[in-house]
């Protein structure tokens, strides 16, 4: 049997950069020495108006072929993560095929996950992997939240930044993906929704948890989703440490997904494990929802170095509300 492994990763950011002093500068009611410590963000790529989530997953994934020599004819499957697809239909992966030049006899398919969608993506490669489907798998994550949200929203426009970002899942002789555990709770998705532009109509939509305080498409409300994520996260992290027999203490890192300091810094706390055990990396990219992990995975690989023989673990938490996490060792050879 083979297993899948996370291969190299590209990212993509928009050209557009969107800094909190041109923010306070627009906005002098702002305190955003306050909000920048909450959130840990200085600054958030946005995509241009004509700017898509399948143009942000196209540059990312010709980065990935061009800067690591991946041969675009070996891909046998495309994944595409988004909740801002650029139609209803047809599915956003199979426009995506055409515009890379991929071979016809492949599988392509969207699914709508954000924050928690980088790890169930990567469960769905490892089964296509597993099931001999597929060799290589091109994973890809890319969202533009931007274009929800209010230029007035103080609250969403200083957390969410686009992105787009390309993972090559690989078979590989040995698992360096194992024991994924899932989470759901759709009770809820009144803590951060989008409620319009479906077919839902308006009077049978659900409602945002409380009123509305700006006009943004995007609902979103942050006490409530740093509890959900308290109260649900230790456990799923205890519960995927007891499957592999492992202490947290054994953990080389902790990858989990991006949303803001003030959430982290609060799972941390829950977790009592130290700030370098569990690294933060949103600074200049703001909250890019599917995408925080593969960025964050990348940009550790480039810094650091993931060493081959830790388990780390990745996780992924919110919008669904929705939850999934593994363990992973880095098999990638520099």
């Amino acid at each position: 049997m083979k297993f899948a492994a996370i291969g190299p990763i590209a990212a993509y950011l928009p050209e557009a950069v969107e800094t909190n002093d041109m923010l306070q500068a627009a906005n002098p009611q702002w305190n955003m020495p306050e909000i920048a410590a909450k959130t840990g963000i200085a600054q958030r790529h946005i995509a241009a108006s004509g700017e898509c989530s399948s143009d942000l997953a196209v540059a990312a994934a010709e980065k990935l072929f061009r800067d690591h020599s991946i041969d675009r004819q070996t891909i046998d499957f495309v994944l595409f993560c988004t909740q801002t697809p650029d139609y209803y239909l047809p599915t956003t992966a199979c426009l995506i095929q055409d515009r890379l030049g991929l071979r016809q006899n492949i599988g392509a398919l969207d699914f709508n996950l954000g924050c928690s969608g980088y790890v169930y993506g990567l469960s769905l490669a490892d089964g296509l992997i597993r099931a001999g489907l597929a060799q290589r798998v091109l994973l890809l994550t890319a969202e533009t939240y931007s274009k929800l949200i209010h230029p007035s929203d103080r609250s969403l426009r200083t957390i969410f930044g686009d992105a787009g970002a390309a993972t090559l899942i690989e078979s590989a002789d040995e698992p360096s993906l194992i024991h994924f555990q899932f989470g759901t709770d759709g009770g809820g998705a009144n803590t951060l929704i989008a409620s319009g532009g479906g077919f839902r109509p308006a009077p049978q939509a659900i409602a945002p948890r409380h009123k509305k305080r700006w006009p943004s498409d995007l609902y979103m409300d942050g006490p409530e989703l740093i509890s959900f994520t308290v109260a649900k996260i230790p456990d799923l992290v205890s519960t995927i440490c007891r499957l592999a027999n492992l202490e947290l203490a054994d953990v080389h890192r902790l990858f989990f997904h991006q949303a803001t300091f003030k959430l982290l810094d609060e799972l941390r706390r829950a977790l009592a494990v130290s700030s370098d055990k569990m690294p933060i990396r949103m600074e200049h990219v703001g909250n890019t929802v599917c995408c925080t992990l593969p960025l964050l995975i990348e940009q550790i690989r480039r810094e650091e170095g993931i060493p081959s023989d830790r388990w780390n673990l990745l996780v992924g938490f919110g919008v669904g509300l929705s939850w999934a996490g593994c363990l992973w060792r880095d098999l990638l050879r520099s």
